[in-house]
C-alpha cells in the first residue's frame, strides 16, 4: 500500500466537498476509499441502457455519502458488487 500511495494525496470522502472548494484537485494526484453503504437497483437511462447507483462513504460521517453512478463497461463489470465493499 505504501508504494501504490507514493506521491498521492489521501483525501477522505467527507472531505471532498470541502477539498473541491479549496483546492484544485485536477493538479493533484489524489486517491479516496469508499465503502458501498447503498446500492440502488440497477435503472435504465432514457437511451435503454442501464445503469447503477452506489451511495460510499468512509464511514466517519455517515451523513456524508457521495452518489457514484456507474455506466456501460464499468456497470457490466461492477453491478453485481456487495453492499459493504471498500
Amino acid at each position: 500500500m505504501e508504494r501504490k500511495m507514493a506521491n498521492r494525496k489521501l483525501i477522505r470522502l467527507s472531505q471532498l466537498k470541502s477539498k473541491l472548494a479549496a483546492e484544485n484537485l485536477e493538479e493533484i494526484d489524489w486517491v479516496t476509499f469508499g465503502v458501498i453503504v447503498k446500492k440502488v437497483t440497477p435503472q435504465s437511462a432514457n437511451n435503454g441502457r442501464t445503469f447503477s447507483i452506489w451511495q460510499l462513504n468512509d464511514l466517519r460521517d455517515l451523513n456524508q455519502c457521495v452518489s457514484l453512478f456507474l455506466f456501460g463497461d464499468v456497470h457490466k463489470e461492477h453491478w453485481k458488487t456487495d453492499q459493504g465493499t471498500v
